[in-house]
């Protein structure tokens, strides 16, 4: 299995990705990281989202 482009730490359980490109990243994408996983990888460009100690547990504004 290849290594993740990027790991970057997430402070809730939604995050959004866009590849961080500006023209050339990819459509922003809203990803939902489960708990009891505690990570997720981006679709598009490979980045791994890690949930951070501490984090929020549900999504919101």
């Amino acid at each position: 299995m290849a290594e993740p482009f990027e790991i970057i730490k997430a402070d809730s359980v939604q995050v959004k990705c866009d590849g961080g490109g500006g023209a050339l990243g990819h459509p922003r994408v809203f990803l939902q990281i489960k708990p009891e996983v505690g990570k997720i990888e981006c679709p598009y460009c490979s980045r791994r989202y890690v949930l951070d100690k501490g984090a929020k547990a549900h999504a919101g504004h």
